[in-house]
Formats: structure tokens, C-alpha cells, sequence
């Protein structure tokens, strides 16, 4: 399955979102092993800057591109669909393109990736209410 932006952007609720992106990896699976210096190289290109200011810009810096939540820490930029050494020295211009590219925080990354919603704030996936924060208004 290819998981594109123009997809993703269609689903409405985090919950949503992050069972159409969840990858079920595991745990200290080597992504790169000896080759991790191509995936290094990548990530310090110019043309890979330049991206991810674009989609940061897009996704107005909003985890999974939800509105309403910003993401406050650090920025990942995620590759929909997994990238590996092929992708890097056959295609990496495929690597750089936005409908193949989400903002997410780190805590969504890593769930994502392990495909453990346990990982995540509750908040995000409970579907807010009216005065769900202010209990005596209910």
C-alpha cells in the first residue's frame, strides 16, 4: 500500500490518521544497519532542508497536518512509505516529495513506526467534546 498526503488529509480524526499511517514494526529492527551513512547524508542535503520546510509550512507545523494539534517539541518530518538503501541511490527525488511527507511529534513517530497507540497521548485520540475540560458544564 502507498500512503499519500492528498489520502491522508481526508481522514478527520487523529485516530484515523494514525491507523491509515501505522506501520507494526518492532523494536530494534535495523532500518539502514552498516549503510546508516547514505540515510545520514540524506538528511543533511540541501534538497531535504529545503522539503522540509515546505511541508512544515504545509502542515502548519500540526501533528499528522490535524489542526489543533500543534506540535510543541521537535518536528519530525515522516516518510509515509518506509525508505530504504534501493530508494536512496535509485530514486531518492521520490524521497523529496511532499505527498509522500507528514509532520509528525516524536511520540506519533515512534507510535507509527511500532504501530502501538498505547504510546500516545489519550487526548489525541478521544474525539473532543463541548467542556470536556470543564467538568461541572456537562
Amino acid at each position: 500500500m502507498i500512503r499519500r498526503y492528498s489520502e491522508l488529509i481526508q481522514l478527520s480524526s487523529f485516530e484515523e490518521r494514525f491507523n491509515y499511517l501505522k506501520l507494526c514494526g518492532s523494536v530494534g529492527y535495523e532500518t539502514f544497519g552498516f549503510d546508516r551513512y547514505l540515510n545520514q547524508k540524506f538528511y543533511r542535503s540541501t534538497e531535504w532542508k529545503h522539503v522540509r520546510d515546505i511541508v512544515i509550512a504545509r502542515d502548519m507545523g500540526c501533528d499528522m497536518a490535524l489542526k489543533g494539534n500543534d506540535i510543541t517539541g521537535r518536528i519530525i518530518i515522516h516518510h509515509m512509505n518506509p525508505m530504504s538503501t534501493e530508494d536512496l541511490e535509485t530514486n531518492p527525488s521520490l524521497l523529496l516529495d511532499p505527498e509522500f511527507l507528514v509532520c509528525v511529534s516524536q511520540e506519533t513517530h515512534n507510535a507509527i513506526h511500532y504501530g502501538d497507540d498505547s504510546i500516545l497521548n489519550k487526548y489525541k485520540i478521544e474525539e473532543r467534546t463541548p467542556n470536556d475540560t470543564i467538568p461541572w458544564r456537562r
